[in-house]
Formats: structure tokens, C-alpha cells, sequence
């Protein structure tokens, strides 16, 4: 750890593309810090670096290479995810909502099962700090409702026109694809060019996403983080699901 930078509250993050894999023999840490200060966050994201840790550990910031994103016209929607779709649009008592509850949805990822990815990266800090730049607008949630119920929904970060994923859920089968898709639907709306998934993880290679270099994500980031031409706020609901009909 003798070569990663330990910022304190007042540093800058190092670039990763000035100073990529500081410590080789653990690709893609960029730096670490004994906690998320205020303003870290956005700060991260605008040079592709963001959290990941667990418990106990000290808060490391990641670039990792490659970096898997999605380009949204690229989801992959199947037959089966189609008929749900289908299904949950015709339903009077299921909707699909933004930002209406942003600490219901990340409380649920944080403690759902997933078959590829562990919740409990998703500590009270973390909970924290994205709801707080949640309410400076800058972090959103998709939820799925079915008869009162939160059946599956997405957190993400968005600044200009990028769009950051960070954890999904499902509490019924094929939920989290379904709030995916909504928001694949929206970038293509507004002509978001990725979602960053961060890893790489068969899911979302099955959901159509795919690696790239850190190089060429980084370079597609300031382009999209100059871009102005995405509405706000986020307001929509389930008809932009009909896009995949």
C-alpha cells in the first residue's frame, strides 16, 4: 500500500491516466481514504475513480482497466424480458418510479442477494454519501412497484451525459433487468453514449454490456461529462418501457 496516495479531507485524487496502477500488484486501486469526505464523491466520478470496500476496511477508490460499460442501444432485451415487460405495462396496479424513494432502493441493494455481486460493499457510509448527492441531484433510483410492493430497482450517478450504474435488485424475476432497460431507454432518449458498470460480471455481459480500456473510457467520460443536453429532472415512468416492444 506504500505506493497508493491516502488523500486526506483537501486532496485531489491522482489522474489514472497520469497515474494508473500506482501499486502493480493491485491493479486498478488509485487511491485510499479513511473516509468519503464531503465533495469526494463527485470529484471521483468525473475522473472515472470510484468506492469500493467493505466494512472495516479503509475506503479504496478504483480505476479499474478495462472498465465495463454498456452502450444503452446495446441492452440486450430478450423474449422472456419483453413478455415481463409487457406484463408490468398492462398492469393498473405496477409503476415504475424516479427518485420517489431513493433510500428505499439502495437500502434494498445493499441487503439483497445477487448472484454475481456481494451487498455488503454497501455500508452505512456509502448509504450516506450517496444520498447526499442524491439530494444535491446528482444521484437517481429506478423502483418497480407491483400492488404497493418495491419488486426491483437501480441506483446511478449522472453528471452531464454520463451515467454511472452502481447496484440493482430484484425481488421478483427479471426486476432488475426491467429497471435496467428503463434506463437504457432513457440514455438512448437523450443520447447518453454509456453506462459505466464499473466490472466486469457475466450478468452484464449477458445484459449486453462489454469491457473497454480505461484509456478509451476516460476519453469517452470528458466527452460526456461536457455534455448539456440531457433534461432534468429525471421524470418518467413506465411507458418509456414500451421502447423495447
Amino acid at each position: 500500500m506504500s505506493q497508493i496516495t491516502w488523500l486526506g479531507p483537501n486532496d485531489s485524487f491522482p489522474n489514472p491516466l497520469l497515474s494508473a496502477d500506482p501499486d502493480p500488484s493491485v491493479p486498478g486501486l488509485i487511491a485510499v481514504s479513511e473516509r468519503i469526505y464531503l465533495g469526494q464523491l463527485l470529484q471521483a466520478y468525473q475522473l472515472g475513480i470510484f468506492p469500493w470496500y467493505s466494512d472495516k476496511q479503509p475506503v479504496l477508490w478504483w480505476s479499474p482497466d478495462p472498465r465495463m460499460v454498456l452502450k444503452p442501444t446495446n441492452f440486450k432485451c430478450s423474449e422472456s424480458l419483453r413478455k415481463n415487460i409487457r406484463h408490468f405495462c398492462q398492469d393498473t396496479q405496477s409503476q415504475l418510479v424516479v427518485d420517489a424513494d431513493f433510500g428505499a432502493v439502495i437500502r434494498a441493494c445493499a441487503t439483497s442477494d445477487r448472484k454475481d455481486q456481494d451487498g455488503t460493499w454497501i455500508t452505512h457510509e456509502i448509504m450516506d454519501a450517496y444520498t447526499t448527492i442524491h439530494e444535491e441531484g446528482f444521484a437517481h433510483s429506478i423502483a418497480l412497484i407491483e400492488n404497493d410492493d418495491l419488486i426491483g430497482g437501480l441506483y446511478c450517478v449522472a453528471i452531464g451525459g454520463m451515467v454511472f450504474g452502481e447496484s440493482m435488485f430484484s425481488r421478483k424475476p427479471n426486476a432488475s433487468k426491467m429497471a435496467l432497460a428503463a434506463l437504457s431507454a432513457w440514455c438512448i432518449q437523450n443520447q447518453v453514449a454509456m453506462i459505466d458498470c464499473q466490472q466486469e460480471t457475466a450478468h452484464l455481459d449477458s445484459l449486453g454490456a462489454a469491457p473497454i480500456s480505461r484509456q478509451v473510457f476516460l476519453q469517452q467520460l470528458q466527452i460526456s461529462l461536457n455534455q448539456t443536453n440531457i433534461k432534468k429532472p429525471w421524470d418518467f415512468d413506465k411507458n418509456i418501457l414500451t421502447y423495447w416492444l
